[in-house]
């Protein structure tokens, strides 16, 4: 453990000065103090530097305003130390103040021990994972990270499936209010206990999706609206990838509206103006095919 830094007590020094009235004995004394103020504006430039909103990091974290400048710096070091960009660090400390202020031996090393050995992710990949899902910096190992790593193993996430620096993310999620729940549903759309998995092997951001912002609603569109064949969504799960309004709905009501037809990754994997290209050839051929008869 690293010892906690205290700040430099108060400390009064007496100094004594000639005697401009010899006449006098009487002994004139100074009194001067560490400033207390300056070390917290020495503090709020620190976090200004590092682009983070002091006014909400002491807000969230008050433990900041007591907190000694050295300590807040170990926490950066140790950041850097595991290969994090110091240009990401304000990001991280913004989204999360309360890693300002913890102790990098027992919060910090042990997930970077866990993504290391456990999950065996190499070093230079530590920086992809941190990135993508900042929240590992601020989960608890033991009750958190490996509970979901050993249910995502149990799962199938071995292999060529293990999970690697796209998919520590995962580990941050609840086995029993999130995961779980997620793949029941994915179930309830009429696919088995195996067919599920190998969907959520083949795309495992389905995990990631919130069954009544992502996977409903575009399950209910896709069977109900679009007529669809469940087993196309078994083929081509990454459907629940793409937004319902912005992709999903425009594309399937222009198709409707000039009666043509596409499979799922036809309409949705290529850019607007491809799939605008292909629109006009199809017309174009369907004119040609009225033509002609």
């Amino acid at each position: 453990m690293i010892a906690a830094l205290q700040l430099p007590p108060f400390q009064t020094h007496t100094s004594l000065k000639p005697n401009p009235n010899p006449k006098h004995s009487t002994t004139t004394t100074t009194t001067t103090t560490t400033d207390s103020g300056l070390l917290f504006r020495q503090k709020l430039l620190y976090l200004q530097t590092l682009k983070v909103d002091p006014s909400k990091a002491l807000t969230i974290n008050p433990s900041v305003r007591t907190a000694p400048l050295q300590s807040l710096k170990s926490v950066q070091q140790c950041l850097y130390s595991m290969g994090i960009h110091s240009s990401d660090h304000g990001r991280l400390f913004d989204m999360f103040p309360s890693l300002l202020t913890c102790d990098p031996h027992s919060h910090l090393f042990p997930v970077f021990d866990f993504l290391l050995h456990d999950v065996a992710i190499s070093f230079c990949d530590v920086e992809k994972c941190v990135i993508r899902c900042p929240r590992l910096l601020v989960s608890n190992v033991d009750r958190q990270l490996k509970p979901a790593l050993y249910f995502l193993r149990r799962l199938g996430f071995v292999g060529r499936h293990a999970v690697n620096s796209h998919t520590t993310l995962l580990l941050v999620s609840s086995v029993e209010d999130t995961l779980i729940p997620k793949l029941d549903y994915v179930q309830s759309l009429g696919f088995s206990y195996r067919e599920t998995v190998r969907m959520v092997l083949r795309n495992p951001a389905l995990l990631t999706y919130s069954v009544e912002g992502n996977l409903r609603p575009k399950a209910e569109y896709f069977l109900n609206e679009m007529k669809g064949d469940s087993a196309e969504l078994k083929r081509f799960p990454q459907y629940f990838a793409f937004s319902l309004e912005g992709k999903i709905k425009l594309r399937h009501r222009l198709l409707v509206e000039h009666g043509f037809e596409m499979s799922l990754p036809e309409m949705l994997k290529v850019s607007d103006g491809k799939f605008s290209n292909r629109l006009v050839e199809m017309r174009l051929q369907s004119l040609d095919e009225k033509l002609s008869l």
